[in-house]
C-alpha cells in the first residue's frame, strides 16, 4: 500500500464544508426540510470524496506523515497492490476506502501493527462477517461500515426483482445487527438505512434510484461521522488540563483513533488536537487485554502521528494513578445509556474507579451516534461475550493449560457517577446526565448543525 497523509504542502480543507453548516440557522420548517435535504446532498458528495482519497486525517502534522494512499480510480491501476497483498504497516489513516463503484477495502486490524493488508468486502453479508470477526472494529467505524455494506447490497440487486431486493436487504440487515451487539452505531446505521428503503419504496421498480438512495443515505453517515469526530476533537481539547512546565498526561485504554471511528478518531482525536495545537503531551496507552488493541494499534497510530506515548500493562496504571503521573483519562463508548452509564471496553470501569479514587477526571468522548435512549441505563446494555481463544492465546501461541475455563466478555459498564464529563458533537455534557442527554438528542437531525455547541 501507498504511505499516507497530507504531501508537503497539502493544506485540508475537508473541515470547510462542515463549518459552513455549522453557522447556518433554520427558521421554520420548510426551511429545515431543505437545509437537512441539501445537507445529506452535500454530505454524500463529501464522504465519496473522502473515501476516494483514503480518508487523510486533517489534524495530523503534515510533516510526520507520508504521502497520500492512490485514490479508488489509481488503487485499480497495475502498479497499485492488489487487496490483500501484505505492506509495510506505515501510513495514518481511516479503516477503509473504495476500491471501486463495488467494492469496499477494510484494514485488517488482526494484522497491525505487523503489516498492512486490506480486505474487500462487496455486500452485507461479507461486512458482517468482517465486523465480526474484528477486521474492522471501533463503534462509530462499524457503524459507518456496515451502513456502505448494506447500501453496496442493494447496488448488486439493482437488478433484481423488487421482492428479492427486500429480502437481500431484510437478511443483510439482520446479519449485520447481530455482528456486535454491544456497539448501538452498527444498529442505528443499519436502521436508518432501511428507513431511507421505506420512505424510497421496498418494492419500486427503480432499482437503480433505489440503490443510490441507500448509497446517498450511507455517505452522509460517513460524512457526519467526521463532521462529529472533528468537533469532539476541538471541544475535548478544551477540557485538558494546562499543566505548567511539563508536558500533559493522558491516559487511554483501547483504540480510539481511526482506525476505531474513521477521519478523526475519538478520545485519540482529542490526543491529536493537542498535538496539532503544539501542546506538549505524553499519552499512557493500556495495552488493553485480551485483544491488545491498545498495544497493538493505538500506539501505532500515535507512533505515525508523532505523538509522545509509552505502553503499559493494564494492572500497572493504579500505581500510575497512585504517583499523580495522570492528569486526564480519555476513553470512547461503544454504547451510552439515556442516564450516561456508559458500556466500553472491558477494563474502562476499572479506570474510572480509580480515577475517582484520585481525583483525576475521567472523560468518555463519544458521539451521538454512541447514546441509545432506548437503553435506560447500563444493565441493559448487551455485553458480548467472545471466544475463549482470546484469553488463552495470545497472537496464536496459547498462554494457559487446555481446557482452561474462560470468562472474556468484550465490554463493561461504567456508571454515570464516574464519569466526569462526555463530550459529543454537540456539546459536553455534564451531571446530570439523564438530562443532559435528553437536551443534546432533543430536535432533528439538523441539530448538529446549528451553530457551535456550548456546554449541557
Amino acid at each position: 500500500m501507498t504511505e499516507s497523509g497530507p504531501g508537503p504542502g497539502q493544506e485540508p480543507t475537508r473541515r470547510e464544508f462542515f463549518r459552513r453548516f455549522a453557522g447556518d440557522l433554520v427558521a421554520s420548517a420548510a426551511q429545515l426540510s431543505k437545509v437537512v435535504g441539501e445537507l445529506r446532498d452535500e454530505s454524500a458528495a463529501e464522504a465519496r470524496s473522502l473515501l476516494a482519497d483514503g480518508g487523510l486525517l486533517p489534524i495530523t502534522d503534515a510533516s510526520t506523515v507520508p504521502a497520500a494512499p492512490p485514490s479508488a480510480t489509481s488503487a485499480a491501476t497495475s502498479e497499485a497492490p492488489a487487496p490483500g497483498e501484505a505492506r509495510p504497516a506505515t501510513g495514518f489513516r481511516t479503516p477503509f476506502r473504495m476500491l471501486d463503484d463495488d467494492t469496499l477495502l477494510l484494514i485488517d486490524q488482526r494484522r497491525l501493527p505487523d503489516v498492512l493488508v486490506e480486505v474487500p468486502v462487496k455486500n452485507a453479508a461479507e461486512t458482517a462477517a468482517a465486523i465480526r470477526d474484528m477486521v474492522v472494529r471501533g463503534a462509530p467505524a462499524i457503524g459507518q461500515v456496515a451502513a456502505i455494506g448494506l447500501a453496496l447490497s442493494a447496488r448488486s440487486m439493482r437488478l433484481a426483482q423488487p421482492y428479492a431486493r427486500r429480502a437481500v436487504l431484510e437478511t443483510g440487515a439482520e446479519v449485520l445487527r447481530g455482528a456486535r451487539p454491544t456497539a448501538i452505531n452498527l444498529g442505528g446505521a443499519v436502521d436508518r438505512l432501511m428507513a431511507r428503503s421505506a420512505s424510497f419504496g421496498e418494492l419500486s421498480e427503480d432499482g437503480a434510484g433505489f440503490a443510490a438512495a441507500l448509497w446517498d443515505e450511507a455517505m452522509a453517515i460517513v460524512a457526519e461521522a467526521t463532521d462529529a469526530g472533528g468537533r469532539m476533537a476541538e471541544l475535548g481539547l478544551e477540557l485538558l488540563p494546562r499543566p505548567a512546565g511539563r508536558p500533559l498526561e493522558i491516559l487511554t485504554h483501547c483504540n480510539t483513533g481511526p482506525l476505531a471511528a474513521g477521519q478523526f478518531g475519538t478520545a485519540l482525536g482529542v490526543v491529536q488536537a493537542a498535538h496539532f495545537a503544539e501542546r506538549p503531551i505524553h499519552v499512557w496507552v493500556d495495552e488493553t487485554r485480551p485483544y491488545l488493541q491498545g498495544a497493538r494499534l493505538t500506539t501505532w497510530e500515535l507512533a505515525q502521528a508523532g505523538v509522545d506515548h509509552t505502553l503499559l500493562p493494564d494492572g500497572a496504571a493504579a500505581s500510575l494513578l497512585a504517583a499523580g503521573r495522570v492528569d486526564a483519562i480519555l476513553v470512547g463508548a461503544d454504547r451510552v445509556a439515556a442516564n450516561g452509564d456508559t458500556g466500553n471496553k472491558v477494563g474502562t470501569y476499572p479506570l474510572a474507579v480509580l480515577a475517582a479514587r484520585h481525583g483525576v477526571p475521567f472523560y468518555v468522548v463519544a458521539p451521538t451516534s454512541s447514546i441509545d435512549q432506548g437503553t435506560p441505563d447500563g444493565s441493559a446494555i448487551p455485553i458480548e461475550e467472545r471466544s475463549a481463544d482470546e484469553v488463552v492465546t495470545v497472537r496464536g501461541i496459547r498462554i494457559a493449560p487446555a481446557g482452561t475455563k474462560v470468562f472474556n466478555p468484550a465490554f463493561d459498564v461504567t456508571p454515570a457517577e464516574l464519569v466526569t464529563a462526555i463530550v459529543t458533537e454537540r456539546g459536553i455534557l455534564r451531571p446530570p446526565y439523564r438530562e443532559a442527554i435528553a437536551a443534546a438528542m432533543a430536535g432533528s437531525e439538523a441539530s448538529a448543525r446549528s451553530p457551535r455547541p456550548r456546554e449541557a
